[in-house]
């Protein structure tokens, strides 16, 4: 099926937030995901989305509206440590939905005049909806929709399509079984026994630098949730707070809000507004470009050059500060990264952004320095 073909609104699927222990996990190493290859290190596609969401919700911000919610519900009350064992017992199921993503950054408009508003690289300003599929560990999709057309990832056993309309392009990719293996714990990690242990873990991991508290409930594309609180210890941070809303019943987180120290609305927000647990349509997975369509073949020797080779961390929680090496900018982005106010340093010189909860460095060598920290602490990091 090419993405033309899904026509009607697709079923929905609510799985890009999902799964006790790498929410956790994340929540405690907001880069965790992006030192792991996306596509396949978790299972393919229904991690894509939801990890590249959270690390922007936990390291990028701006100002956002809330997305509208129904009254609270009501619902037996639940602690934060019960909340976590909900997250680290959730079962994937096959589902599907539609996600609105707010995000106004204070970041230069990458969207190229609204003609790019369906190329992933426009999430990181304005308002943004996905449709979602997930039918199992290897059939997932995702779908950036946009007033010119759409962007879509496409997973389907060992093929993996990306597609531009706008582009008129599509990349396939064969994953392999070096692609596909599993991730194993190492031996000296020692693994939870019981949830209830998981979740004492997770708490005790988070506690240090993480108040964990909940705070009632919420209705969420139709579904009751609870809300969990995070908010940083650290003053040094400019988050004030992360709220995630699990589904009662399904213990999937369903919506994330992140606000920026002393704000009362959210600066950066992604949730559900549609969701259906019924098993997609296999045909939702298929994948044919449309004639006309320029069709590459992405190398699959497992050799691809990864992001996440080049992406460093230094620091620790709440202040982590990323840095990625190999950074280029030509043309409309260029002009934009020109207009930001020039810095300089014993770490070099380059151009700095900043928002309500991040700032970012562009060196002029070619790094990107970012985090929900100060400028200052860039620097520091980029002086490393």
């Amino acid at each position: 099926m090419s993405p033309q073909d899904s026509g009607a609104p697709p079923p929905e699927r609510p799985e890009e937030l999902s799964s006790g222990s790498s929410w956790t996990a994340l929540a405690a190493d907001p880069f965790a995901s992006a030192r792991r290859p996306l596509l396949v290190r978790r299972p393919a596609l229904r991690w894509a989305v939801p990890a590249a969401v959270l690390i922007m919700a936990l390291t990028i911000g701006g100002v956002s509206r809330m997305l509208t919610a129904d009254a609270a519900p009501s619902l037996p009350p639940r602690t934060a440590a019960e909340l976590l064992v909900d997250l680290q017992t959730a079962v994937p199921h096959a589902l599907s939905g539609t996600v609105v993503q707010r995000s106004e950054l204070g970041l230069p408009d990458f969207s190229g005049g609204g003609r790019s508003d369906s190329r992933f690289t426009s999430m990181l300003t304005g308002v943004h909806t996905l449709r979602v599929w997930y039918g199992g560990e290897d059939r997932q999709r995702v779908a950036l929709l946009g007033p010119f057309g759409e962007s879509d990832v496409v997973r389907n056993g060992n093929d993996v399509w990306t597609w531009s309309s706008e582009e008129n392009t599509a990349t396939h990719t064969r994953l392999t079984a070096e692609d596909l293996r599993p991730v194993r714990p190492k031996p000296s990690s020692p693994m939870p026994t019981t949830p209830q242990d998981a979740a004492d873990k997770a708490l005790a991991a988070l506690s240090p630098t993480t108040e964990v508290t909940t705070d009632g409930t919420a209705k969420v594309a139709g579904r009751a949730a609870y809300e969990l609180v995070l908010k940083p210890k650290d003053a040094q941070t400019r988050i004030g707070q992360v709220r995630l809303a699990i589904d009662a019943e399904k213990k999937m987180p369903l919506r994330v809000r992140v606000y920026a120290r002393g704000s009362n609305s959210p600066a950066f927000e992604v949730g559900f507004t549609q969701v259906s647990f019924a098993t997609p349509d296999p045909a939702q997975f298929e994948f044919t470009p449309p004639a006309g369509a320029t069709v590459n073949e992405a190398p699959a020797d497992g050799k691809q050059p990864d992001l996440t080779d080049r992406v460093s961390v230094v620091g620790s929680g709440w202040t982590q500060v990323a840095i990625v090496t190999g950074v280029q900018t030509s043309g409309a982005t260029r002009s934009m990264v020109d207009a930001l106010p020039k810095v300089s340093g014993s770490w070099g010189s380059g151009r700095l952004l900043e928002s309500d909860l991040i700032s970012a460095l562009l060196t002029d060598d070619g790094r990107l320095v970012f985090g929900a920290v100060d400028p200052e602490r860039l620097y520091a990091a980029a002086a490393r």
